[in-house]
């Protein structure tokens, strides 16, 4: 008998469902189709946003209330359609509260748009020309220490801003704002000097500031073989269009982070090949 009853309850909403979306094709345009279109889109995006975070576990049981309080609205459960809302209404604020870094992660992501390829921002011939020229000597620089580092096994933690602007981590150290060479970065990360804990940080090809506190990544694939500065260095990365540069205190390897992937073991010449083709401009099709 209670088989029957289900399979009533489950015959009534099907057929709700069905004149419920007939209803609906009945009244879509091409208008509609495209709406739809935008909302799958950024649904898709966010998606992909909080994928392997601790947001995505939480949507999974608010996909479960949603469709729980659909099948209360078809089957008029009013009661426990009154209770599903005032949750919903609750449970908004609390996500807010609960996973606010996760969500700060979100917008610092979709904020990294590349608006300097927006013409009305670009700078003159003039200003790109000296700015490549101070990442040349900058580039030189940084290479040239990280050789030794990588020799001397003394640990570095580089990080060369782009288009997304690191202020806030900036705050945290030391502003240098030099031009920068060989023996300053080396002298900066002397195990004995008092600015080599923490990251530097390039800007516009100067060595901008130093001894700057950088967030630590919460991907839980990263190896356990990767220390804290490895974690660092993938975290400015994930939350920003950085390029950052890590050299091993235990063996020597040079890393190279970037959009939260870390790329192991790269020669100096590798090093100085990527650095060039991403932080100078036109760079490749000068040197075609």
């Amino acid at each position: 008998m209670i088989k029957a009853y289900i399979g009533e309850v489950i015959s009534a909403v099907m057929d709700v469902l069905y004149n419920t979306i007939i209803s609906i094709l009945k009244t879509v345009s091409l208008i509609n189709i495209i709406d739809i279109l935008l909302v799958f889109i950024i649904i898709y995006q966010l998606m992909k946003l909080v994928k392997d975070t601790r947001v995505a576990q939480i949507l999974k049981g608010v996909a479960l209330l949603v469709a729980a309080y659909i099948m209360a609205t078809l089957l008029g459960l009013k009661t426990i359609g009154f209770l599903l809302t005032k949750v919903f209404e609750i449970g908004i604020i609390a996500l807010i509260v609960v996973f606010q870094p996760e969500l700060r992660r979100m917008l610092e992501h979709m904020g990294q748009t590349q608006v300097s390829n927006i013409k009305l921002f670009t700078k003159s011939d003039d200003a790109v020309n000296f700015q490549n020229k101070q990442w040349i000597i900058a580039i030189d620089a940084i290479c040239n220490a990280v050789c030794d580092f990588s020799k001397s096994n003394t640990g570095a933690l580089i990080v060369l801003e782009r288009t997304t602007k690191l202020q806030d981590i900036i705050d945290t150290g030391t502003i240098l704002d030099s031009v920068p060479s060989k023996q300053l970065i080396e002298n900066i990360f002397f195990k004995n000097s008092p600015l080599h804990d923490g990251g530097v940080v390039f800007r516009d090809g100067k060595l901008f500031a130093a001894a700057c506190l950088l967030p630590l990544s919460q991907n839980t694939k990263i190896s356990k073989e990767l220390g804290t500065r490895h974690r660092a260095g993938l975290g400015i990365s994930e939350v920003s269009d950085a390029v950052v540069i890590i050299v091993s205190e235990e063996t020597g390897v040079v890393s190279l982070c970037q959009s939260g992937h870390l790329a192991r073991s790269i020669s100096n010449k590798g090093l100085r090949n990527r650095l060039q083709t991403v932080m100078i401009t036109n760079f490749e099709k000068e040197n075609e």
